[in-house]
């Protein structure tokens, strides 16, 4: 099993001038999972979809090409990949040369399927097709709610629910996290949807913004609010989306859902 401290994460890394495959560092989405209970089988479906910015490569005769990917990796993969790596992996490309961008898509899908242990999506586009329109979320806001306490981590006790069954779509904008190697914050707007018992919507803010001061990937901070709010609602379905902020020259954007849901989503202001 791949130990963090082994990830080029939070470390000096020198770049790399050709492209090598060995940089990508997995990390085994148990290690995050077994704390929260979570084991064989998932209580969920869903999906990681990563957008990379920073994408080039120079073709047969030395000239640079440019691009930006769309990546999907499925929830199920047994790896999650480190962003670090997933930078330096992307630019070890910048100097290599190759026929074509249909070699590159063919080796990326190739590489990161493997590290990950499942099927990984690519659509890379040139810069002039790669159109990102800004939609904002048809969500209510709970951003204006007051704040029931001032927690430190969050507990799934701290959300509050009533009797009445209810459908609601609700979003925030407020949503920090930190990384768990660099403690440096992830920023993020966070949907959510569902079919269950209601929930005190100050309480659920007070809830989200309890993550403020947590170390956690992207991905494992979405899944434990999925489990806490699947806990609380008791929800016959539900989704948990967030859509984080770049750095590095990448965004993630996890999303996990028990249901049926449209999450072919735009990208939001921020982003």
């Amino acid at each position: 099993m791949s130990c963090i401290d082994d990830a080029p994460l939070g470390k000096e890394s020198q770049y790399p001038s050709q492209y090598d495959a060995s940089l990508l560092f997995p990390i085994a989405r148990s290690q995050g999972r077994d704390l929260l209970g979570i084991h064989q089988v998932l209580p969920f479906s869903g999906v990681d979809n990563w957008t990379a910015y920073e994408i080039s490569w120079l073709d047969k005769n030395g000239k640079p090409k440019v691009a930006i990917g769309y990546f999907s990796f499925p929830c199920d993969s047994p790896n999650l990949v480190e962003s670090k790596s997933f930078k330096l992996y992307l630019n070890s490309f910048n100097l290599s040369r190759f026929d074509s961008q249909n070699d590159i898509e063919q080796l990326m899908v190739t590489d990161l399927s493997a590290i990950c242990g499942a099927q990984v999506k690519l659509n890379l586009l040139p810069l002039d097709n790669a159109v990102h329109v800004v939609t904002p979320w048809p969500h209510e806001s709970i951003d204006q709610q007051p704040l029931l306490t001032l927690a430190k981590e969050p507990d799934v006790n701290l959300l509050e629910v009533g009797d009445a069954q209810v459908s609601a779509k609700l979003q925030t904008h407020l949503f920090r996290s930190l990384c768990p190697v660099t403690a440096q914050p992830d920023w993020a707007s966070i949907r959510i949807e569902y079919h269950g018992l209601e929930i005190n919507k100050a309480s659920l803010l007070t809830y989200l913004v309890s993550y403020r001061q947590h170390q956690g990937f992207h991905e494992q901070c979405v899944e434990q609010m999925f489990q806490d709010l699947a806990h609380v609602t008791q929800a016959d379905s539900l989704l948990v989306g967030a859509r984080f902020l770049r750095r590095g020259g990448l965004d993630i954007n996890p999303v996990r859902m028990k249901g049926v849901f449209d999450v072919n989503e735009g990208r939001l202001s921020r982003q």
